[in-house]
């Protein structure tokens, strides 16, 4: 039987049946500094898909480095069938520096494809898109909200695209989003090279929480497990099929002031809801925030202090109260037959 092929990554080659991590070199920083984009390669025995996940294209978004952390350590890859190319930090400057950004206040995601000869952010884009998205068959892009704000677990997907729909549904997050194409992404730079990337999004920026962290690596390992790249033992099915929203609307702070919320995110609101009030400091002014269609709540602010227009509730419009009701209870009574791997930990 003819061996499998080493994997080449940079000028690296990992032998089938190892795994490496190994550094890919982006730049140098002003005090000489080597700056590099480190990619850690599960090169299975047997021959099977290729798989990324990545994390940090924005540097505040650090949940998804704690997942690939926890994916890395699951016992499932020890008879891993294909490749598996896990970067838990593309963006190295804005994750040290805690910041969404590079340093040229740069978004990573509308810099791609990229350029090797554009601004700092297009370099590293055209990277990402040489080194890694042109070695796979499929991706797993991981987010979470920007700093103040809080995403409930979601995937999201391009309307019209049946395979991403497909994988969104075995993922098993208790949303899905049908969320365009956005000039300048990794999704639209990936799909335009024929590879098709999926993106959760879930948590808060600069934060763990545990239920999102979960989720997140239980996702992944069903994806694997319906790649057939690893067994399906130890990997639990999603009780309920996700709640897909075709539509959301931003629902904004109507007045300054402080924000009292009274319903969180992934919560049921029905069209009428008081979802918030806006009071000013002395209590002599108040507003309601209030839900103008069925919804779920895919996403909200954390601050308690708004500003009149800031964007507070992320409504995800629903065409079933009750299946939406069923899928948002199914997530929290599963995560007890999910796979934690740090025990141990609480976050």
């Amino acid at each position: 039987m003819k061996a499998r092929p080493h994997f080449e990554i940079g000028r690296e080659r990992i032998a089938p049946g190892s795994r490496r991590t190994i550094d890919l070199p982006v730049s140098v920083l002003s005090d000489h500094t080597p700056v590099t984009m480190s990619v850690h390669v599960v090169h299975g025995q047997k021959a099977g898909p290729t798989l990324f996940v990545s994390g940090g294209v924005h540097g505040d978004e650090v949940i998804g480095v704690e997942i690939i952390r926890r994916l890395l350590k699951a016992p499932n890859l020890a008879t891993l069938k294909g490749t598996l190319i896990a970067v838990p930090i593309v963006n190295a400057y804005g994750f040290i520096s805690h910041s969404r950004y590079l340093p040229d206040r740069r978004d990573l995601n509308r810099m791609f494809p990229g350029s090797p000869t554009g601004p700092l952010a297009s370099r590293l884009a055209h990277l990402f898109m040489s080194e890694i998205v042109a070695k796979s068959d499929l991706g797993i892009d991981l987010h979470s909200a920007a700093i103040h704000r809080t995403n409930y677990p979601q995937v999201r997907i391009s309307p019209g695209n049946e395979h991403t729909h497909e994988l969104a549904e075995v993922f098993g997050a208790p949303i899905v989003m049908r969320s365009p194409l956005r000039e300048g992404s990794l999704r639209q730079a990936a799909k335009n090279a024929g590879r098709d990337v999926i993106l959760y999004e879930a948590g808060e920026g600069l934060r763990f929480d545990e239920l999102s962290v979960r989720a997140g690596v239980a996702g992944i390992l069903r994806i694997m497990r319906h790649l057939k790249m690893i067994a399906a033992k130890g990997v639990s099915k999603p009780k309920a099929a996700p709640h897909i929203c075709p539509s959301s609307k931003w629902l904004r702070a109507p007045m300054g002031g402080l924000l009292r919320i009274y319903k969180s995110d992934g919560a049921l609101a029905r069209s009428g809801d008081v979802l918030a009030t806006v009071s000013d400091p002395f209590g002599e002014q108040e507003q309601d925030i209030v839900a103008p269609f069925d919804g779920l709540i895919v996403g909200r602010a954390v601050m308690p202090i708004v500003n009149e227009g800031d964007a507070v509730f992320h409504l995800g419009r629903v065409r079933s109260v009750a299946k939406a009701e069923g899928a948002v209870e199914d997530l929290s009574s599963q995560l007890g037959d999910d796979p934690m791997f740090d025990e141990d930990e609480i976050i």
